[in-house]
């Protein structure tokens, strides 16, 4: 009745006024909210959670990631109630020095066009970790211990479908049981120094890019050059190998390390050709091998608070093997090794080596939250063309965590990723053509691009569909399954990958 007393203009301002009020009320729980969450989260700017244990830079750096260089600290613990730690015996270890993890991967993938034939696959992996501060549980100073396991499920899209050698999915593997990293590390000098000795893999810490590792193909975790040149694959998930390695990390900008790893993780393959059969629980140990040397530098920029710019880490790394290794065209006569009069055996080199660069860029950070924003890769590497059947390989991407209202943890990205074949496989192709007298194939490269979104469920918890487009698998090959010998036709993957960590 009151308001028929005050004029129509009164009443709408009143209103007006309360829906600003609200809209202001509103506005400042979301920035409390806001600011109690990045309270809790610190600044991921300049923290140590950087992928390859290095000062993290990208601000795109996915929450959980299969990669084994990911540093991941999320965990369902705190969202299991008093099931989350059963009689305190997680906290009391941790207060010793001890600590594990458990992190499931499941996934589905199928090939909906091309490929060797289409297909669908559901595979997965269990990592179970363990580490100990023994200055907490033995009084050693600066010393820790790390080992983890594999129990590895299901069949490979890229093994049995695609055929391809850039793979569609990082954990895929041969199902198996399996040891993969056991070491000791020694820091000195307050930190400045570190050396780990033990079973270790190049890729928890060489070549490495942070937005990388939010994309489920494996080739942007370990470049796939690198695993398609070195014996075995390299060591690389799922073979680990002996080795030493040393890194100065002078001050939290600049790093420097050097690693001599047994140069074969699974031996000559005498009456089998895959690795993973060859060294089927990862407890080959192999010492006798030629060696593989890899050294790299990294420097981290604008990591400070109070820097001006955006921050950004710049690396350039290298390797050398000791190792013999084939021509891809020439016999030891220097004959083609497609001349019906070739001895059939390649020419062999003394020594294989490749070097690498890699950008990793943060381009925007959200005024309102420092911890979502964009980054972008850029990553280069190349190898003689002579010995190898992949001489130059570039990688790059763009991601963006927090681009949707509500979803600060949620990470979207695209990549993308080329392999070339080597000017001397491409001219062993010409020449099987041109003494066979008849038209053939040559194999030029192949080619991936992945678009992926890692939404976060909650701690521990991220569901990422996906999806990848692969040019011409295998470089370019005959599909051995098609009796006129055309070219594996292009792949269209689509996917869906869970994780759990515990």
């Amino acid at each position: 009745m009151m308001l028929r007393s005050f004029p129509l203009a009164t009443v709408a301002a009143l209103m007006s006024g309360l829906a600003v009020s609200g809209a202001h009320a509103q506005t400042a729980a979301e920035i409390a909210a806001r600011q109690a969450r990045l309270a809790l989260e610190g600044l991921d700017i300049g923290s140590p959670r950087g992928a390859g244990g290095d000062p993290q830079t990208s601000v795109a750096q996915s929450v959980t990631s299969a990669k084994p260089s990911a540093n991941l600290n999320t965990s369902i613990q705190d969202q299991l109630g008093p099931y989350g730690d059963p009689y305190g015996l997680r906290s009391f270890l941790k207060t010793k020095g001890i600590e594990y993890s458990l992190t499931y991967i499941g996934e589905s993938f199928g090939n909906a066009t091309g490929g060797v034939r289409r297909g669908a696959i559901v595979e997965g992996r269990l990592d179970i970790q363990f580490d100990a501060d023994l200055e907490k549980l033995a009084g050693w100073q600066g010393a820790t211990f790390h080992t983890n396991l594999y129990l590895i499920h299901g069949t490979g899209l890229s093994r049995y479908y695609v055929n391809n050698f850039i793979t569609v999915s990082a954990i895929e593997a041969l199902p198996s049981s399996r040891l993969y990293e056991i070491w000791l590390e020694q820091k000195l000098f307050d930190g400045q120094f570190g050396l780990k000795v033990g079973q270790i893999a190049a890729d928890t810490e060489f070549a490495v890019t942070q937005t990388g590792t939010l994309f489920i193909n494996s080739t942007f975790g370990w470049p796939n050059i690198m695993a398609e040149v070195l014996p075995s694959g390299g060591p690389i998930y799922p073979l680990a190998v002996p080795a030493i390695r040393a890194k100065y990390v002078p001050n939290q900008n600049f790093s420097l390390q050097v690693g001599v790893f047994d140069g074969d993780p699974a031996g000559p393959y005498p009456s089998d050709l895959d690795p993973q059969r060859r060294n089927r629980t990862g407890t080959n140990f192999r010492t006798s091998d030629p060696a593989l040397v890899i050294a790299e530098a990294a420097y981290a920029y604008n990591i400070a608070q109070g820097d001006e710019g955006d921050p950004g880490t710049v690396t350039l790394g290298g390797w050398h093997h000791f190792g013999r290794f084939d021509s891809q065209r020439f016999d030891e006569a220097g004959r083609s090794l497609a001349d019906p009069s070739t001895t059939g055996i390649a020419r062999r080199f003394r020594g294989d080596s490749g070097l690498y660069g890699i950008i990793d860029q943060t381009i925007y950070r959200e005024p309102d939250d420092p911890n979502d924003g964009a980054s972008v890769f850029l990553r280069l590497s190349g190898s003689p063309s002579d010995r190898n059947i992949v001489d130059f390989y570039a990688d790059m991407g763009i991601a963006y965590k927090g681009l949707f209202k509500g979803r600060s943890d949620d990470t979207i990205g695209v990549a993308f990723a080329l392999a070339r074949i080597s000017d001397s496989a491409r001219g062993f192709d010409t020449d099987v053509i041109r003494f066979g007298g008849a038209s053939g194939l040559r194999r030029s490269s192949e080619a991936v691009i992945e678009a992926t979104y890692q939404a976060v469920l909650g701690p521990g918890v991220t569901v990422q569909p996906d999806i990848q487009y692969i040019f011409r698998p295998g470089g370019g090959v005959p599909n051995p399954r098609d009796p006129d010998g055309a070219r594996i036709k292009n792949a269209a993957v689509f996917g869906v990958r869970a994780t759990v960590r515990y």
